[in-house]
């Protein structure tokens, strides 16, 4: 029996200590290679200081190029049984040419979180309102759901966009897998400080994240200073990927405020903080920072959109207000208080449990994408409004990128 070939198309190459994308990607790379499949991973992106090393778990890498027929040549070849594009812009730039040299590869869009979502939120937040249907109606928003309309499954990070993707942009449930992170509950079982062992606030997040950075900058001018008013030896360790000089420049010892930018080991510094804070404003998907301090023990003070799809009707691991005011007061009981503490800690491990096991979700998706494999041709059948957006857009497409490349190479002739 033929093993089956998996094509990643990256929009980056991973980076599991830097972002919950990055460890979302490695955890679908683990569960294909743990059924034996074979994973190569393409990417347009330059090679980063901090990505996974893919070789080392015997993942083929290969770096592609936008707007290049190289790539034709190399599908067509390679083949691959499945082609999984990571977020939507890979398959924009990549999907006409895979259906065109590769048309009988399963086509799967892992969308990391909804960007029309994010960007509608982020939208309100700036213009200091809730989210409309304008927002939510973007050019983004046509580019996003035109995409997942164009592949054959797309995996959806958080029930509130699956909810939100087949009620108000009426996409077929057919075309959706409902895929939260898929966390090793055997992390709940290593050794924990305690309440009275752990010190500080901690606040993690890539800093070139927009949602993380509002986080930063809300903390550090409003909520921190409520904070430490009513704890005035605290601190908050801010740890992050790639911090710019504006985040380092508000470092401040007196102040308690301490930005730390990179941690090697997420799960090491989460471990040893008392209280995880996260007042994220606007963002979409769920959020990694969240999840490890739940497999670390550590509770947490977030808000509706941190906690967003997270804990379907469970008890919240530790609080979730959106006011700044109530906010700093919740998480000073939850620094104080070892009952509450340990309530918070015993409520994060159901939520784990209970929503984010591996081996059942990884089950599930491994059920879906067989289903579409053994069907494929009359889904793509019942599909009529994706086929009609790959006949058209692709063809824009297509000529789009082919102009591109001979603009290239007229360039290269004569810089």
């Amino acid at each position: 029996m033929k093993q089956t070939h998996v094509l990643i198309i990256g929009y980056v190459w991973p980076e599991p200590k830097s972002s919950a994308a990055g460890t979302r990607m490695m955890e679908l790379i683990a569960l294909f290679m743990h059924q034996g499949w074979q994973v190569t991973f393409a990417s347009p992106a330059v090679l980063s200081e901090h990505m996974a090393d893919l070789a080392a778990i015997n993942v083929n890498t290969v770096s592609i190029e936008l707007n290049n027929t190289s790539f034709d040549q190399y599908i067509g070849d390679l083949n691959p049984d499945i082609v999984m594009f990571d977020r939507f812009m890979m398959e924009e730039q990549f999907g006409w040419r895979v259906e065109q040299y590769c048309p009988k590869a399963l086509r799967i869009l892992d969308t990391e979180d909804l960007h029309c979502l994010r960007d509608a939120r982020h939208r309100a937040y700036k213009g200091d309102r809730d989210v409309c249907i304008g927002d939510l109606n973007s050019d983004i928003a046509r580019r996003e759901i035109a995409a997942i309309l164009r592949c054959d499954l797309s995996l959806i990070i958080s029930e509130h966009e699956m909810s939100l993707l087949q009620q108000h942009y009426k996409v077929d449930g057919s075309l959706l897998h409902h895929l939260p992170f898929m966390l090793d509950e055997q992390h709940l079982n290593l050794p924990r400080l305690d309440f009275e062992q752990r010190i500080d606030f901690i606040s993690i997040g890539n800093f070139r994240h927009a949602p993380n950075w509002d986080a930063v900058l809300y903390l550090k001018e409003t909520i921190w200073p409520l904070i430490r008013q009513q704890l005035p030896n605290a601190k908050l360790n801010i740890y992050g990927a790639y911090p710019p000089p504006k985040a380092t420049a508000l470092h401040n010892e007196k102040q308690g405020f301490l930005v730390q930018g990179w941690a090697d080991d997420a799960h090491q510094v989460m471990s040893q903080a008392r209280v995880c804070i996260a007042p994220l404003r606007f963002g979409a998907g769920i959020k990694g920072k969240l999840a490890d301090a739940m497999l670390n023990g550590t509770p947490n003070v977030t808000t509706s959109i941190g906690s967003e799809s997270m804990h379907g009707h469970l008890p919240w691991s530790g609080a979730v207000s959106d006011d700044a005011a109530t906010f700093a007061h919740l998480a000073v009981n939850l620094y104080q208080q070892s009952g509450a503490w340990q309530q918070a800690v015993e409520h994060g491990d159901n939520i784990i449990r209970s929503r984010y096991n591996k081996a059942v979700i990884g089950s599930q998706l491994l059920i879906k994408v067989k289903h579409c494999r053994d069907n494929l041709a009359s889904l793509r059948q019942q599909n009529f409004i994706g086929s009609m957006l790959r006949h058209h857009s692709h063809k824009s497409t297509k000529y789009m990128a082919q102009w591109i490349e001979a603009k290239n190479k007229v360039y290269t002739r004569h810089p």
